[in-house]
């Protein structure tokens, strides 16, 4: 897997574990990275020493910048919405960077308001310019991660316009989602034994069904 879409997915599971009152192991949180066995998403050597690396997040806020001047809250919601709902950091991951990008040059900020408005320097445009390809391929994996997770949520919840369910989709190929759905809603709360067994037959099936061995 390829480290920063692993570490992002680790925050997001994170966060949710720590919503519903559970550690790190908990169902939900296995099935998050279930997702991810699609492989296909090429590999930049992204340095995973923390959940999103600095660097990395930093890259990502400058190539946003160069698109338009920004608040704090508008680059959260751009990787929001990059992302389809998948990657949002939060205000305390951000503004941090976004102080740091100011301190080095890369960017300058400008008051309106009571909001700090941050833009892209010359010195941070040309580190941009340095580092484009990886900046360009984070922002890529984030956009087809984001829509994959995205297609799957749809899928579970029964959508018929999902591309790889068709339009025509069958009437039993239906019938089996639903009941895929419901079996798994009813193992929500599972013991952890019973959960791992889950998780199991789901990798097996994804496995089975793409014809891997």
């Amino acid at each position: 897997m390829n480290p920063f879409i692993f570490n992002v997915m680790r925050e997001k599971a994170a966060h949710r574990c720590m919503r519903r009152g559970h550690r790190h192991g908990g169902f939900r949180g296995k099935f998050a990275a279930f997702f991810d066995d699609e492989g296909g998403l090429g590999g930049h050597g992204f340095r995973a020493s923390r959940m999103v690396n600095a660097a990395d997040l930093q890259l990502l806020i400058l190539a946003l910048l160069e698109q338009k001047p920004r608040h704090g809250y508008e680059i959260i919601k751009a990787l929001e919405e990059h992302s389809s709902g998948f990657y949002a950091p939060s205000p305390g991951v951000i503004y941090p960077a976004l102080t740091y990008l100011e301190e080095i040059g890369h960017a300058s900020v400008a008051a309106e308001g009571t909001k700090k408005l941050y833009s892209l320097t010359e010195t941070g445009a040309a580190y941009l310019g340095d580092h484009r390809a990886q900046a360009d391929a984070m922002l890529g994996q984030l956009a087809r991660i984001g829509e994959k997770v995205a297609r799957a949520k749809q899928f579970f919840r029964g959508g018929e316009d999902m591309e790889d369910a068709g339009a025509e989709a069958s009437t039993n190929m239906r019938a089996a989602r639903r009941n895929l759905k419901l079996a798994l809603l009813e193992k929500a709360d599972a013991a952890p034994e019973e959960q791992r067994r889950i998780i199991d037959i789901l990798v097996r099936a994804a496995k089975d069904i793409r014809g891997q061995q």
